[in-house]
């Protein structure tokens, strides 16, 4: 060994050069607090930390025996040394909680993590310890005891996603209402489970990455895909930026979105919503028919306040003979506009066989329809072998009942932009029909008419 070497080793041995400069440099470094006994309990090492919680500097409690006169009161040094001092002989770690003394007198009480050091020779040749304060480490457990509960029982979703949007962990309930196990949704692009909806909810999680989490609470409507095929939610959802806490400048590790699916409360809402427009539009038609002195036009005109929210087109047509229907009233074909009678008529239609028309009145009943066309061409030669307008793809044709007679029908169109009619469109369909349908009977009273008994 050269002596240039031998002189260092020399150093370090004596707690001096390079090895000591670097173990000191660590020690300080540390977030935790830190302190070391030898096997007499003097006090060995005492970082920043243990600085900062106590008050003590590293000159002041290095060499100390215990805590007595300093660090702790008379009645309390002992034994908290004789804890710590266990775990030379203890395996693993010990942890204790006990009252220290700060500096300025003031008392706090810390939770300490102690362990045994062995000197070259096997032999227990000290103690170290690292404390803190206990509401701290309270603090940082119930942290840690949120989150777990958060991924595991939480009766909402919790998903971290990270800067690239991505998720990175999911919890159970989250998995559960998107459909998914929680590891295939690790890592995958939120595209691929949400057909649409997509930019809206990419564009809040970019909006938090950038400016921080909004204050109010966001209802995201998406469409799934999922086994069961594609399926409409809705999603409450609050968002919180993620940062590392031991960065000096805030970075940004993602986002935590959590949110509650209330698909169910807002369809309630929207169909509550939606029967008060319509049977306000209802009360609305009477009130404005019942100042029509012809009829035919206050049929007309119960039919305009029907299709406002709820169709596109309307046709009326009447019984002229047996199995013969005739067009006595429309929208125009080209645009939206009013229903107004069709001039001339007396032609009647050429239904086909089957025709959803001919099946309303023979039944006397609501009969539903759809286009299930792969291409619009298809969906306008569907709507003009009907013999209704080309933009039409949704169809709902009802018996026009009075008296106990089928006085015609009335049939109800919607584009493509809107949704199928269902069975709640039915119902409401029905107390609009009954009301055209006295009209009808009313404007034919004097005139006669091949209405259909039975």
């Amino acid at each position: 060994m050269s002596a240039s070497t031998s002189e260092t080793a020399e150093r370090a041995a004596d707690g001096q050069g390079p090895g000591a400069d670097l173990l000191a440099a660590l020690l300080d470094g540390m977030d935790a607090a830190l302190c070391a006994f030898a096997a007499d309990g003097t006090v060995t090492h005492w970082n920043r930390e243990a600085e900062r919680i106590l008050g003590w500097s590293a000159a002041e409690a290095v060499g100390r025996r215990g805590f007595d006169g300093w660090a702790a009161r008379r009645a309390d040094a002992a034994e908290a040394l004789a804890r710590l001092m266990a775990a030379m002989e203890a395996p693993g770690r010990l942890v204790h909680e006990f009252a220290l003394l700060r500096k300025d007198g003031g008392r706090v009480l810390v939770r300490t993590q102690s362990a045994g050091v062995r000197g070259p020779d096997g032999a227990p040749a000290g103690v170290y310890c690292a404390f803190s304060e206990v509401h701290a480490q309270i603090d940082l457990e119930r942290s840690i005891a949120l989150s777990e509960a958060l991924f595991e029982d939480a009766s909402w979703g919790v998903v971290l996603v990270d800067v690239d949007l991505r998720p990175t962990v999911v919890n159970g309930h989250a998995a559960r209402v998107m459909g998914a196990g929680r590891t295939t949704l690790l890592g995958r692009p939120l595209g691929e489970l949400i057909v649409q909806g997509v930019e809206e909810l990419e564009g809040a999680l970019h909006h938090v990455l950038a400016e921080g989490a909004p204050r109010a609470l966001a209802e995201v409507w998406v469409t799934l895909r999922t086994p069961e095929g594609e399926q409409r939610r809705c999603w409450r959802s609050g968002f919180v930026r993620l940062a590392s806490p031991l960065a000096e400048e805030p970075v940004p590790l993602g986002v935590g979105w959590l949110f509650q699916d209330v698909t169910e409360e807002r369809l309630a809402e929207q169909e509550a919503d939606r029967l008060r427009f319509r049977y306000s539009q209802l009360h609305r038609a009477g009130a404005a028919a019942a100042e029509c002195e012809d009829p035919m036009e206050a049929a007309t005109v119960l039919l305009d306040f029907a299709l406002a929210g709820f169709a596109d087109h309307a046709l009326v047509d009447r019984t002229a003979g047996e199995r013969r229907l005739v067009r006595v009233a429309a929208t125009p074909a080209g645009a939206p506009g009013p229903v107004v009678p069709v001039a001339g008529g007396g032609i009647p239609l050429r239904y086909p066989s089957g025709h959803p028309v001919l099946q309303a009145v023979s039944r006397t009943g609501p009969v539903r329809a759809s286009a299930d066309a792969a291409t619009p061409q298809d969906a306008e030669d569907w709507a003009a072998e009907r013999h209704w307008p080309r933009d039409a793809v949704h169809a709902l044709c009802l018996p026009l009942r009075s008296r106990g007679r089928t006085l015609g029908a009335v049939t109800f169109l919607r584009a493509a932009s809107r949704t199928a009619f269902e069975r709640p469109d039915a119902v409401y369909a029905e107390t609009v029909a009954v009301r055209v349908a006295t009209s009808l009977d009313l404007a034919g009273a004097d005139a006669g008419d091949d209405a259909v008994r039975g």
